[in-house]
Formats: structure tokens, C-alpha cells, sequence
């Protein structure tokens, strides 16, 4: 059987599916609101686009101009189609390209977007190919298969083996941050994700004809993997990754022993006080708030430490979460995006050490941008009287449930 006769079959067994491969409108609607805020009429790159369901609700729910690049011209046309149907047309323009070899100039995207395409690439090279594209402050989302078990079967591992090799969401991660870019947010993606591609594809391989040339070999290949879906499916998934390259003016990392000294007088300047430099210190010494490798500095382009940023050990009725407190950036670089940098970095390193919750006590309007939300909405409250909006969470693991109750902050807080 040649190659193209296996193209044929299987995009005709796959023609007329309304996905082309786990997804859904809920989770592309989270996997926007990890965004932030957008453009008001982003220019957003839908890599992979297939026939287009992620792009006609970018366009429609963000208001986006919509690039919707595929290799396969049928799924441009149903695309094109559909856009027509809802009065998108004018939203959305199609291209037939290969997503390895993009002919945009640098900087052409606020958003670019890869829901279920990424694995034609692979996720490094998707990740240090695609960066370019992304204008300043812009986010790049897209969805990968995973291991979610730390053992998976036999099975699952040898028929991933050969098609393409999964990691882990932490290792993912991990790739992300060294590639240089910030988690904004993961997502598992439920099981239902995985309902609405196998069910239609189910049903398209029941109904396929198997004389076709190539189609019962395509209609095989689809039926194993729905049934190891079923066999295995606790060992691997789909996720979401939102991701956003850091600020290039500022080198972050975690802090060393040399690094101490200069803290504290930043410290101390940035608020006008030695009281916040006198709380650095005291929990430094108090090993069951201090969290080794979560606190940051941000570098000036001299080397001097222009910012910093700590996370330390707090709990929630007596479940560990972790206090982002203090920030502090050097006067001489206030509102210069260094504070931003070195809270980004800090909360990417919390996320990799696997703390699963983070919580703040700062300005309502700054950190929404970092992904806090008000921690009332988890039913979790400070022991003192604060303003509801001041108190915030930030969830870095959704897998694990979130607990509710009082802050208990460590006694160099005072509080």
C-alpha cells in the first residue's frame, strides 16, 4: 500500500469529524481566560487548525483575526465554510502551510494557538520555532499528550514508545521554563475531552467502507487506539500549557549566598522601612517557613539585584500552601517590568517544586495578572481583617483539591 494511499484513507475516515483530536469548547474557553488580557482584536495563529473548531470560537469569543493554518485543504475548506455560516468570514483567513516552516515574519501574533497539532512538531521544537512569532507581551497555548501516572502499563507505554514518546506535565513544564518562557497555566483536560474525538471517530470507523484502499488498515489504527484509551487511559492524557516568554531585559534566578547582602537594603528602600528587610531575614532563619530554592532576584543589566521576590511555607487549616510575600523592587527600577519578571519566575519555580497553591496578600489590580484570584473563591480567609479583594490564591496544580479554611502564616508575619 503506498503513502499516499494511506493519506487518503485515513483523511477520509477523519473528514467530517468536528475534531481532530481531544478538546472541547469548555476547555479552549479556559484554556483563553489563562491568557489574560488580550488585544482588543488579537491577531491570533491557530497552528494545525484542522477543520476549526478552536478558531471559530478564538474569533468569535476574543473578537480575534484569525490565521487558521493546515496542511490538509479539505479542513481549510470546511473551515472556510463554516466561518461564512456564522459570519465569521471576515475573522478568519485560511492558509495551506506546513506549521515547520511558517512564512510570517517575527513578532506577527499576540496569540498563537496549537490544540492537538503539536505532536507533528514536537513540543521543543514547537517551543523554540514558534517563539519568534509572538509579539512583545504575546502567549503561545497549546495542548500535548502526557504520562499521568508515574507507572504506566506495558501496553501504553510500547504503543506511545513507538508513535511519540510522552513525558510527564512536570517534565513539560520544566521544558517550558528552560526553553524561556513563563507558565501561565496548565490544564489536565477532563475526560470528556477525549469523549467528544473517540465517540465520532467510533462511529465514522463503524460506518467506514472497508473496501476502500487503505481503509481497513486506517479503521484498524483508530480502533486500537480507542480501545487502549479505554484499557489505559489513568496512564495518559491531554494538557494544556499557557505559556508567555520572559521579559528578555531581565535575567531571574534564584538567589545565592552572595546575593544576601543587597537584598536587604533593596528590601528595605523599596519600602521605605527596615521592617519588611527585618521579616526577610527572620524567615530565613526559621526552617519550617523557609522553602530552599524560592527566593528570587531579578538582575539589572550591571548585575546588581534589581528586584526580589520570596515564597515561603503557610497553611490553610493545617493543608501546606505556600505565602508569596515580600516583593520588592529597587526604586531606581520601579515600574520597569522588573517586579513582574522576578514574580513570573518565582511562581514558575514554586510550579516545578510541586507546590499546588500559592497565596497573596497585595494590590487587587497587580497580581490578577499573575492568575490570582480572590481566595475567598476557595473559601480560604485570613486570621486578621483585610479587604476580601486583597486576599488572593493562585492554583499551580489543579490536581490536587485546594483547601479551605484560615491562613495560618509563619510568626515572623506577626499576624
Amino acid at each position: 500500500m503506498s503513502d499516499n494511499t494511506s493519506y487518503d484513507s485515513f483523511f477520509a475516515l477523519h473528514h467530517g469529524l468536528p475534531r481532530q483530536g481531544p478538546g472541547s469548547d469548555a476547555t479552549t474557553r479556559r484554556l483563553l481566560a489563562l491568557c489574560g488580557q488580550l488585544p482588543e482584536r488579537p491577531r491570533v495563529l491557530d497552528l494545525g487548525c484542522g477543520p476549526g473548531r478552536s478558531a471559530l470560537l478564538l474569533a468569535a469569543a476574543a473578537g480575534a483575526e484569525v490565521t487558521a493554518v493546515d496542511l490538509h485543504e479539505p479542513f481549510l475548506a470546511e473551515l472556510r465554510e463554516s466561518a461564512a455560516a456564522r459570519g465569521l468570514d471576515g475573522s478568519i483567513r485560511t492558509l495551506r502551510a506546513d506549521m515547520g516552516a511558517l512564512p510570517f515574519p517575527d513578532g506577527s501574533f499576540d496569540l498563537v494557538w496549537a490544540e492537538s497539532s503539536v505532536f507533528v512538531l514536537g513540543f521543543d521544537r514547537a517551543l523554540a520555532e514558534w517563539r519568534r512569532l509572538l509579539a512583545p507581551g504575546g502567549t503561545l497555548v497549546l495542548t500535548e499528550c502526557l504520562w499521568t501516572s508515574e507507572e504506566p502499563a506495558a501496553e501504553a507505554r510500547a504503543f506511545w514508545d513507538e508513535h511519540y514518546p510522552l513525558r510527564s506535565l512536570a517534565a513539560n513544564t520544566a521544558a517550558a521554563v528552560e526553553a524561556g518562557y513563563h507558565v501561565l497555566g496548565t490544564l489536565l483536560q477532563p475526560e470528556s475531552d477525549w469523549d467528544e474525538y473517540y465517540g465520532p471517530l467510533g462511529a465514522h470507523a463503524d460506518a467506514a467502507d472497508l473496501t476502500r484502499p487503505g481503509m481497513a488498515e486506517a479503521v484498524a489504527g483508530a480502533r486500537a487506539e480507542i480501545a487502549l484509551r479505554r484499557a489505559h487511559g489513568s496512564d495518559f492524557g491531554y494538557a494544556g500549557f499557557v505559556l508567555r516568554p520572559a521579559d528578555p531585559r531581565w535575567r531571574t534566578r534564584q538567589e545565592t549566598a552572595e546575593d544576601v547582602p543587597a537584598v536587604r537594603p533593596l528590601v528595605a528602600a523599596a519600602f521605605g522601612s527596615e521592617a519588611e528587610a527585618d521579616l526577610v531575614d527572620a524567615l530565613r532563619r526559621d526552617p519550617g517557613a523557609w522553602l530552599p530554592g524560592l527566593s528570587y532576584v531579578a538582575e539589572a543589566p550591571d548585575g546588581s539585584v534589581a528586584a526580589h521576590a520570596l515564597i515561603t511555607r503557610c497553611r490553610v487549616d493545617g493543608a501546606p500552601a505556600a505565602a508569596l510575600a515580600p516583593v520588592s523592587v529597587a526604586p531606581a527600577h520601579q515600574r520597569t517590568g522588573a517586579g513582574q519578571a522576578v514574580v513570573r519566575a518565582v511562581l514558575d519555580a514554586a510550579r516545578l517544586s510541586g507546590e499546588p497553591l500559592v497565596l497573596v496578600l497585595g494590590h487587587p489590580e497587580y497580581y490578577p495578572r499573575f492568575g490570582f484570584v480572590r481566595a475567598s473563591e476557595y473559601g480560604i480567609r485570613p486570621g486578621f481583617e483585610v479587604p476580601e479583594e486583597a486576599m488572593m490564591a493562585l492554583v499551580l496544580d489543579g490536581s490536587v483539591p485546594v483547601p479551605s479554611g484560615t491562613i495560618a502564616y509563619p510568626a515572623a508575619f506577626g499576624v
